[in-house]
């Protein structure tokens, strides 16, 4: 028996199935496509895009003016924003952690600016977000479990206030709003942290403060921790995971959402996820190779164009690599995730796992 289970998301902007993975498109764009490509030949129903980056560039009121973040990127369908926390917290010489909140130096031009656990609901209600997220504080690995009590006690008095500013706005500017667990590496930190959030009888909860150094073993066993933690009938999303061979590990766990920017940076360095395993395009091996970059793969890319081609593209530093890399590698991501639903749906999703595990990790 496992956790999997195939779930519907509904959102202002069109219901999102779920086990879900959501392209990341953290300046209101996936680098290298076009909505269109993303809508149509992905059929993503939902991005991610980033608070801090849009605060800072062009900024919340500008995207308010002009509509609302939808309207600004033309995405006619759901889009969950991350508050900003993990941006910030990434930035340790450029901010200051107080109990109010984060002052950060821009990473752009060295501006001060000051995060609050309502001034980033506010940022985000300005976005018009399906989703959004509260402010957290990540630690980056390892922690003192004294240094990770005090960080989790922090992220729980914000999300309290972040919910309590998030009730007294109008009910129709409100759409959906996660608290993060998070209690670094350390099970008792992890349990106090999501029984404290599930009593904010929340619409959702993410799991965050993974992939932060961490070895991949200690990700999953604090994810086994944490999702049966979380109230079943809301979806349960971890933030930043995570390689192609992960999801339906974390699916296993009861997980319902994923986002990584992995499959989109890879992309634009040349490595291709496929069903055999990684394909590192500028190896010699690819110069006169006529087959696709993944014969099991239907997308534009491996429909249409050869190994050679590709590796071709991408020694020339021609930006059409970037575009045909990050669409073969997200169409592949997405894929597994609807194979994963239909599996759960069916009852099969065990000889599914047990599938995926026998997998080559690379091809290259």
């Amino acid at each position: 028996m496992t956790g999997a289970r195939a779930g519907r998301l509904d959102t202002p902007h069109g219901t999102v199935e779920t086990p879900v993975f959501m392209p990341v498109g953290t300046q209101a764009t996936v680098k290298g496509l076009t909505p269109r490509d993303i809508e149509r030949d992905l059929n993503a129903s939902i991005l991610l895009a980033n608070t801090y980056h849009l605060f800072l560039r062009p900024g919340h009121e500008t995207i308010r003016r002009l509509g609302g973040l939808h309207r600004f990127m033309n995405w006619p369908r759901a889009i969950l924003t991350d508050s900003g926390g993990f941006q910030v917290f990434s930035l340790s010489h450029l901010r200051k952690v107080a109990e109010d909140g984060v002052i950060f130096r821009s990473h752009l031009n060295g501006d001060q600016h000051r995060f609050t656990p309502e001034s980033t609901v506010d940022v985000q209600l300005a976005l018009g977000s399906d989703i959004m997220m509260v402010l957290d504080e990540c630690l980056e690995y390892p922690a003192s479990h004294q240094a990770t009590r005090k960080s989790a006690d922090l992220t729980l008095s914000w999300a309290r206030r972040a919910f309590a500013h998030y009730h007294r706005q109008p009910a129709s500017a409100r759409h959906a709003l996660f608290p993060i667990v998070q209690g670094g590496m350390f099970p008792e930190l992890r349990r106090h942290c999501a029984a404290e959030l599930a009593a904010l009888d929340a619409e959702g909860y993410a799991i965050g403060g993974l992939s932060v150094g961490e070895p991949r073993a200690l990700s999953f066993e604090m994810a086994a921790i944490t999702t049966p933690l979380l109230p079943a009938a809301r979806p349960r999303y971890v933030m930043g995971v995570g390689l192609p061979e992960e999801l339906p590990e974390y699916v296993s766990l009861g997980v319902d959402m994923m986002d990584c920017v992995m499959p989109a940076r890879n992309a634009r360095n040349g490595c291709l996820f496929t069903s055999q395993g990684k394909v590192i395009i500028k190896q010699a091996r690819y110069r006169d190779d006529p087959e696709p970059a993944d014969s099991a793969c239907a997308c534009y890319t491996c429909r249409n164009f050869s190994r050679a081609y590709l590796r071709h593209l991408f020694q020339a530093g021609e930006i059409l690599f970037s575009t045909l890399a990050t669409l073969h590698n997200l169409t592949h991501y997405l894929d597994i995730m609807r194979q994963m639903r239909e599996s759960i749906v069916l009852g099969r999703f065990p000889e599914f796992l047990k599938a995926a595990r026998s997998l080559p990790g690379t091809a290259g």
